[in-house]
């Protein structure tokens, strides 16, 4: 019997160094800040790491697929994936890619609408739907974050939807850039690059080009001097006003 007791203790012992070690790892996640996550205080982080699955993923490896059965929240960790839908012919259109922070799975359906690939290797958390919704319901500070990331996922959609029925070439191209600065300069104020992780195909199927559009665009704002293309897919702002004014509709 008390070799059963000692068992025992040592298997909840056991489960306790993983939870806290877990709630450690959540507490000190990059990441945190800039996620749902965040409104979470510290002290109570165990209650997430309870649910969360920590995942990676190689570069081209599917995170999630469109048709499929909506069990789990997605969080990204650390780089960047693409969302997309393919149409039956099989036409790609990617419809957004997600950062350090974003979460997927906030539309209300029974399965996943689209399809989440790693464009780089990734890290990312997965939180089953029902067990993160009673969470949430535990913490209102998180059902305000929620709330406030699907007002502004509307408001991406709407704007993409004047990008790709209104906007000339050079105006997406630099609207993209612009949304990637602002996006860099949530994490540093200061900065004036953006890294591109997906390649020309990708950047052209997201805004309804083809890829020779885009890198003719790339190359004509490197002309303008309003941008610098450098190593490893770095993209230095050099002249952020005429950037803005063209992703505006000033069309040169």
């Amino acid at each position: 019997m008390a070799m059963a007791y000692a068992a025992l203790s040592t298997i909840n012992e056991q489960a306790d160094r993983r939870a806290n070690a877990a709630a450690t790892g959540c507490a000190n996640c990059a990441a945190r800040d800039l996620s749902v996550c965040g409104a979470m205080p510290s002290g109570d982080m165990s209650r997430v790491a309870s649910i969360v699955s920590h995942r990676r993923a190689d570069a081209g490896e599917t995170l999630l697929s469109e048709g499929d059965k909506a069990m789990h929240f997605l969080n990204i960790v650390d780089v960047t994936v693409k969302v997309y839908k393919l149409l039956p012919d099989g036409r790609r259109q990617i419809t957004g890619f997600l950062y350090p922070g974003d979460l997927l799975g906030l539309a209300f359906n029974d399965t996943y609408t689209s399809t989440v690939e790693a464009l780089t290797p990734v890290k990312y958390c997965l939180f089953p739907r029902r067990q993160f919704e009673r969470v949430v319901d535990e913490f209102r500070p998180m059902e305000k974050q929620l709330l406030a990331r699907a007002s502004n996922e509307l408001v991406a959609a709407q704007e993409q939807m004047v990008m790709l029925g209104r906007k000339t070439a050079q105006e997406k191209i630099a609207s993209f850039l612009m949304a990637l600065l602002q996006r860099a300069r949530r994490v540093n104020k200061a900065s004036d690059s953006v890294v591109l992780t997906m390649t020309r195909s990708d950047i052209a199927d997201y805004l309804g080009l083809t890829t020779e559009t885009v890198s003719r665009g790339f190359t004509r704002l490197k002309t303008e001097g309003w941008i610098e293309l450098c190593a490893g897919g770095k993209v230095r702002i050099r002249d952020t006003e005429a950037l803005a004014e063209l992703a505006a509709g000033a069309d040169c």
